[in-house]
């Protein structure tokens, strides 16, 4: 397990930049076993640590992607219920005895079961778990206190190498406090000016450091805004990088940026206050 100064320097090092709160948070995560429970506005990074962590830590990504109406067997297990027909048919054709239909070779492994059968453990992202109906975190209950899973036809399936597990949340719904008691948890708020500009000088170097620092002030003062959707870090990036392409192209920097706008804002309305505001937006 690697001590937080590997932490940090392996999450910087696949251009993640923690502040001291979600670093001590995934540390304290990693040691304990615990599930990592991460909320926040879009955009600010919480899918992405999943992703860097299981590069870090040289495991399987396993991600399940949570929406209205997942239910157990999408994300749990489900029979290959088309091969055991054929299987059954196979040894009614043979005159042979019919074997189990229900054992592992039958078995269609979903997210859950696949990283507690992983061999070197996995590092398994429940993303969005806000937007399953609040019905499914019954089914997380075992799975999140034990790392097992209880398949009737099987019995009871245990983690030989714990998953590392990643759970989201947008908040678009108050989680269960049975689930959050099984977690660690962390806020991940927008980054402080400096440590956006790292992200994006990180994603993008071929900006320019004065550019950079006019991105990032102009990013900072478009959340102030009340938008309808703040941009994230993700957003950031995405604009630093369209401005460049225009910027190489021979656009002045302030002229790249205002026509790039569209990857930064992503609503009509929030589009039309930006480009209202946009010279107080970068005036230094």
């Amino acid at each position: 397990m690697l001590d937080e100064a590997a932490l940090s320097q392996g999450l910087r090092a696949n251009r993640y930049f923690a502040d001291d709160g979600l670093l001590t948070a995934v540390h304290l995560a990693l040691v304990l076993g615990r599930p990592l429970l991460l909320e926040g506005q879009p955009g600010v990074g919480k899918t992405e640590i999943a992703a860097v962590l299981a590069r870090v830590l040289d495991r399987e990504l396993v991600r399940l992607q949570c929406y209205e109406g997942l239910d157990a067997g999408q994300a749990l297990y489900e029979w290959d219920y088309p091969k055991q027909l054929l299987a059954l048919r196979a040894a009614e054709a043979g005159g042979a005895a019919v074997g189990d239909v229900y054992a592992e070779e039958f078995l269609l492994r979903r997210p859950l079961l696949r990283s507690l059968r992983h061999p070197g453990g996995a590092v398994l992202l429940v993303d969005e778990v806000d937007r399953a109906d609040s019905e499914f975190e019954a089914f997380l209950l075992e799975f999140l206190g034990d790392f097992q899973i209880t398949v009737p036809e099987l019995g009871t399936v245990r983690a030989d190498v714990p998953p590392v597990v990643v759970l989201t949340s947008n908040r678009t719904r108050e989680l269960h406090d049975a689930l959050r008691r099984r977690c660690l948890y962390h806020w991940i708020p927008f980054p402080d000016p400096e440590r956006e500009r790292a992200i994006v000088c990180a994603h993008v170097p071929e900006i320019e450091a004065d550019a950079a620092d006019v991105l990032v002030r102009a990013v900072s003062g478009a959340r102030r805004l009340g938008l309808l959707k703040l941009p994230g870090i993700a957003e950031s990036v995405e604009w630093a990088r369209g401005a460049a392409v225009l910027a190489g192209g021979g656009d002045p920097w302030p002229v790249a940026l205002r026509r790039a706008l569209g990857l930064l804002v992503k609503d009509e309305e929030d589009l039309a206050t930006v480009h209202a505001g946009f010279d107080e937006l970068i005036a230094p």
